[in-house]
């Protein structure tokens, strides 16, 4: 059996809710849910399989990435906006190994459901400068210079290193991004945590690592194309991952040739190597494998970069 199921690692955060809970049964203990890491190795939130976890794996078998023996580029969450998320922007990667000993942030936002009327920030409507920046923070309306979205489920954006960006309330999302935890909040409503302490902010961190330009949409995403199996389309793809979604309707299989390949089923149900899967389930292939995925689904497909 060439598909490795993984076990999530869950976060609990203010802004979050029971949306993982419903849609794909996901359980904290009755606590809300605002992150699930589905695919990760970072040490911040290990994802599990049968015999530990996926970190320990790839420690034993490092040709499994893609037969190079590389470092495990990417996490995958789902991730559940019960509120807005705050403000924040991540680092390149040269500023956060300097400064964190971490890598940088790109990631990928899927969006799986969205409420009516609900968005994202992203960026800037136009171009700005620091100074400018800094006063709107200051007087707290710094959304008024953010790029806001209206989105719906299946939309996908490319949030770069640098991009000022927040997910808005009722929005659930499929992250795929590089492999890291650092984030700098800019603004966050002034809200307090379960201690009643305001979160911490930082400021002076963001402004060193801010693109100040008005945001220029740099996804890249494709047509739906006839594959054996159902339709494929290209979501975006960087240096970092390539993402894609799969809407299976019958059989399809894929070799991971060049790396590894992270399925995640967003929606549906169906078989994959012989095993039942449903919503929300995350499996890992290891580069060289063979999988045969069958059912009915929305299947996230994610690989190494190759720009």
């Amino acid at each position: 059996m060439n598909a490795i199921k993984l076990v999530p690692a869950l976060k609990s955060y203010i802004w979050g809710g029971y949306r993982l809970k419903e849609l794909f049964g996901r359980e904290n203990g009755g606590d809300k849910i605002a992150e699930s890491w589905e695919v990760s190795v970072h040490p911040d939130g290990f994802s599990g399989c049968t015999g530990g976890t996926l970190a320990q794996y790839l420690t034993e078998n490092p040709e499994a990435v893609d037969g190079e023996g590389k470092p495990f580029p990417v996490l995958v969450k789902y991730i559940d906006a019960k509120q807005n998320l705050s403000v924040q922007v991540h680092p390149n990667d040269d500023y956060a190994l300097k400064i964190e000993g971490d890598n940088g942030k790109t990631e990928m936002w899927y969006i799986v459901g969205a409420d009516n009327g609900a968005g994202i920030y992203c960026g800037f409507k136009r171009d700005t400068n620091r100074k400018e920046f800094l006063e709107k923070v200051k007087d707290g309306t710094v959304e008024d210079l953010l790029n806001f979205i209206p989105v719906k489920a299946g939309d996908c954006f490319l949030i770069k290193a640098g991009t000022v960006h927040a997910i808005g309330a009722g929005c659930v999302i499929c992250e795929v991004q590089q492999s890291s935890n650092v984030t700098y909040r800019v603004y966050d409503y002034n809200r307090r945590d379960a201690q009643g302490n305001l979160r911490p902010l930082h400021i002076e961190k963001a402004i060193e690592v801010i693109d100040f330009s008005a945001f220029r949409d740099e996804t890249g995403g494709g047509a739906f194309r006839p594959c054996a199996g159902g339709r494929i389309r290209l979501l975006t793809e960087c240096k970092y991952f390539r993402c894609r979604e799969l809407l299976l309707g019958g059989e399809y299989s894929e070799k991971a040739e060049r790396s590894f390949i992270a399925v995640n089923a967003v929606e549906g149900s169906g078989k994959i190597d012989g095993r039942e899967f449903t919503s929300g389930d995350s499996f890992f292939i290891p580069c060289g494998n063979r999988f045969t995925l069958s059912g009915k689904a929305k299947i996230i497909l994610t690989d190494e970069g190759a720009v």
